[in-house]
């Protein structure tokens, strides 16, 4: 089968052969029918988890996916061939398996869920790593009615989903955004933005002088992080996705800090899957991977590198098979971003 990743240690990623993966003893076959782009797909592609994490070649890339039930593997239940689904390739110690394939097999005790449907392929994919790292970023800060939340990086794939989670616990959610941003963001929840163009610290001390209550980062700020964390009260909360919360020193100022790196609740996923993970599972930074006619799966970022020499191989991919011309599927943010 057609996949993307990389073919042994000194390859770049590609689109490469691989072998159609046999479901084992509790596991699953899909037909991947979409996927999305998260900042870990990006890291190994690029080889920078190489030395990090033990790699066994060749390494299919990809996390989320959603599809169709091709093929059941021993004691496999709770699924029939053709069911709809939607999940998460599980971490493990070494890398190897990845949703950027034409078919991908996954334990099922780990995070596959059956896709409602009025959910679409494509939106069901776009939930995956994002959306239960932004649930466990708002079960950190314990956001509820009558909150501040700072969320920075509000419109990312986390910091989106942090957003319509917080609002949907009562939380006043101020969101990082460019001003063009404002009314989407608004239209998840958020009640007002804060113009990360500009001085975010400052906004944010004119308008709550005395702290917001709590703060959840969501994008790389550099220098900033100390900055930020000090906008939250005392007795406030503060979720990073990114690193940089120290703990010890948090705790001394009164403030309940962690670094969040994951979230191994499948049931709390499931849960996420049966909502559309929030209310329209937007991911605005972000573009889904398709797998169109057992081409390879295409991550489709609008900017950098590696899209366009993914998109570049899938093109040429589908032009050997059909040679007709490719059309690119993909959900971009709205016009005037």
């Amino acid at each position: 089968m057609n996949a993307f990743g990389l073919a042994d240690e000194g390859a770049p990623a590609a689109v490469i052969e691989v072998p159609t993966p046999e479901p084992g003893p509790g596991e699953v076959r899909v037909k991947v029918r979409a996927s999305s782009v998260n900042g870990f797909d990006v890291f190994v592609a690029k080889g920078l988890a190489r030395g990090m994490m033990e790699h066994r070649y060749p390494v299919v890339i990809g996390k989320d996916y959603a599809g169709e039930i091709d093929a059941l593997g021993e004691g496999a239940t709770g699924f029939v061939v053709g069911d709809e689904v939607a999940g998460i390739v599980p971490t493990e110690p070494h890398l190897w398996r990845g949703a950027y394939a034409e078919f991908v097999a996954v334990p099922l005790d780990g995070f596959v869920v059956h896709k409602p449907g009025n959910l679409d392929f494509e939106r069901a994919a776009c939930i995956g790593l994002a959306a239960i790292t932004a649930l466990h970023c708002v079960e950190t800060i314990e956001a509820s009615e009558g909150h501040v939340v700072l969320v920075v990086g509000a419109t990312g794939g986390v910091g989106t989903y942090a957003v319509q989670l917080a609002a949907a616990r009562g939380a006043r959610v101020v969101a990082s955004a460019l001003h063009q941003d404002e009314a989407w963001i608004r239209g998840l929840g958020a009640s007002e933005i804060v113009d990360y163009s500009g001085d975010v610290v400052a906004a944010m001390l004119e308008r709550y002088p005395e702290g917001v209550d709590d703060l959840i980062v969501a994008v790389h700020v550099g220098d900033g992080f100390g900055a930020l964390t000090d906008l939250v009260k005392k007795g406030g909360r503060i979720a990073s996705t990114v690193g940089g919360a120290d703990v010890d020193a948090l705790a001394q100022r009164g403030v309940v800090g962690a670094n969040v790196t994951g979230h191994t609740d499948p049931e709390a996923f499931a849960r996420l899957v049966q909502n559309g993970g929030g209310r329209d599972a937007q991911r605005p930074d972000h573009a889904d991977v398709h797998v169109r006619r057992a081409a390879a799966g295409a991550p489709a970022r609008r900017r950098g590198a590696l899209a366009r020499q993914v998109r570049d191989l899938d093109r040429e991919l589908t032009r050997r098979r059909d040679r007709s011309p490719p059309r690119m599927n993909r959900r971009t943010r709205p016009s005037g971003t």
